[in-house]
């Protein structure tokens, strides 16, 4: 039933954080404080999660994960989610959540009864800019193009990991040098163009993403960045792509010239967007 992605063991965790924990945000951090040097995080996976899937979670939190499919307790009473915990967890003091959190079949479970069992810290909610942070705001953020809101919901810049893949070839030949990528399990953003950072074997690097279809060439759907300062003559098994900035719509070009033109213009925009970065 629970996974366990820690170092530490079920005996010996005196504190955990109980929550949904996609995207690891600034609320999610307020959460993490109150935890003690052997707490962890108990991640509820409702299955859906795409701004920090599975275990991508473990580089927000120096003590790692506890995962458990909501599946598994979602029909458990209120008392037996808490036997659940102490048998799981024999050394458990302190549980900590959020203003939201609900426990129990039907989500009926009373926060007093846990009051009566752990040590309970509840964490107000998290404003910023008039907007409840919240994984769902970020992901309507981002499916909008507003990536400089998002990322300071989260406090970072949003991450995507992907495989690479063969591209169409044009490219290199006629236009720029772009590393192409397979689908990801990290939602996308809105189609366009983005000021971009890409990890090519542990170096970041400045870049240029284009997520869309290639409506000038070939019609398909892509998502290939182009490292703007560094030319590398092999294509990486993996890259990471942390977003800075929206930089223009995705829209057709009557030729390859044109498209061509609009790219070299895109870089030196991009370039002023990653200049302090």
């Amino acid at each position: 039933m629970l996974r366990f992605s820690t170092t530490l063991k079920s005996d010996e965790i005196t504190s955990i954080a109980i929550g949904g924990f996609d995207g690891m945000h600034k609320a999610h951090r307020e959460l993490f404080k109150r935890l003690d040097e052997r707490g962890v995080l108990l991640v509820i996976d409702k299955g859906f999660s795409n701004l920090t899937p599975d275990d991508k979670r473990n580089d927000y939190f120096k003590n790692g994960c506890i995962f458990l499919n909501l599946g598994d307790i979602k029909e458990l009473s209120d008392k037996e989610f808490i036997k659940f915990l102490k048998s799981s967890f024999p050394s458990l003091k302190k549980i900590v959540v959020g203003y939201d959190f609900r426990f129990g079949k039907n989500r009926s479970g009373s926060l007093d009864l846990l009051k009566e069992e752990f040590e309970l810290v509840i964490i107000e909610e998290v404003m910023i800019e008039n907007l409840s942070v919240h994984s769902q705001t970020i992901r309507e953020l981002l499916k909008v193009g507003d990536i400089k809101k998002a990322n300071k919901l989260l406090g970072r810049e949003y991450e995507i990991i992907s495989f690479t893949k063969k591209g169409q070839g044009l490219g290199k030949e006629r236009l720029v040098a772009t590393i192409n990528l397979e689908k990801s399990r990290f939602l996308l953003p809105k189609n366009g163009v983005y000021a971009t950072k890409t990890k090519v074997e542990n170096e970041w690097l400045k870049s240029i993403t284009f997520i869309g279809h290639r409506q000038s060439t070939d019609g398909e759907f892509a998502v290939e960045t182009h490292l703007i300062e560094k030319d590398i003559d092999f294509i990486p098994k993996e890259v990471s792509i942390k977003f800075f900035d929206f930089v223009r719509d995705n829209k057709k070009f009557d030729t390859i010239d044109s498209l061509k033109n609009q790219i070299q213009k895109d870089i030196k925009k991009a370039k002023g967007l990653l200049e302090t970065k």
